[in-house]
């Protein structure tokens, strides 16, 4: 039962056109970097044997940096909720979960490598699994990581690349500069491109993002269902049992 409900791939679209943040970001010119090699455009999840099968759909493929598999214009980062609980900041992203409820796996993305981390069981750090296999088909990264086989909820987030920081991220700045990310205000969100509705701009208000996908965890409403239907049965048979012994 459970397979059947989580067989289905869940694809969700993002605007086309609007990969400069808050609308103000202004991308390096050295190298020149297109919008549309950061612009997200779907992102797609389904189960593939034991694991997941993560797609992002971008307008454009860009390689500035020159990276063997073809890709290297951003920093992609998918955030997924199996579950109720984990962690309720989204990386170093400079941006937070909406709601209650975080992330129990962190997949990571470059033209130059992938990594997969979860969320420990006392949910206060992370601990490295298996690194993701990587595939560029058309204008999509295609990802296969080792996440259990289910529906989840995701937050998706895209970040310019530059090969000269430790982790492979351009941050915003007020100042200037080819080289530069700039950005109207000094603590704005590294990704310049979030998986969110149109019109959705909590990203770049408030620094939240609203999980997309299935919000509930799917498993365990099954599991309490049958248990309360359970219940009921036991429930049903002592008061038959009761009435005959009147």
């Amino acid at each position: 039962m459970l397979s059947l409900l989580t067989a289905a791939m869940l694809t969700i679209p993002d605007p086309a056109g609007d990969a400069r943040g808050d609308g103000g970001y202004v991308l390096p010119t050295r190298p020149a970097i297109s919008q549309d090699t950061l612009d997200l455009r779907s992102f797609s999840a389904q189960p593939q044997g034991q694991g997941m099968r993560l797609t992002v759909a971008f307008g454009q493929l860009g390689n500035p940096w020159n990276a063997p598999g073809g890709y290297s214009a951003g920093v992609t980062d998918i955030f997924v909720r199996t579950g109720f609980g984990g962690q309720t900041a989204l990386g170093d992203t400079g941006l937070r979960v909406r709601g209650a409820s975080g992330w129990q796996y962190h997949v990571r993305v470059t033209g130059f490598g992938t990594t997969l981390k979860t969320v420990t069981e006392d949910g206060r750090g992370v601990e490295p699994l298996p690194a993701p296999t990587l595939r560029v088909s058309g204008t999509s990264l295609v990802i296969d990581a080792a996440i259990p086989p289910g529906a989840y909820a995701y937050w998706v987030t895209n970040s310019v690349y530059t090969p000269l920081s430790a982790d492979g991220v351009l941050r915003p700045t007020t100042g200037g500069g080819a080289s530069a990310l700039q950005a109207g205000r000094a603590d704005a969100p590294v990704p310049v491109d979030v998986l969110a509705p149109a019109g959705d701009l909590g990203a770049y208000t408030d620094f939240t993002m609203a999980p997309q996908g299935e919000t509930r965890n799917t498993a365990t409403l099954i599991l309490a269902g049958l248990g309360l239907l359970g219940l009921l049965v036991t429930l049903g048979a002592t008061i038959a049992v009761w009435r005959r012994g009147r």
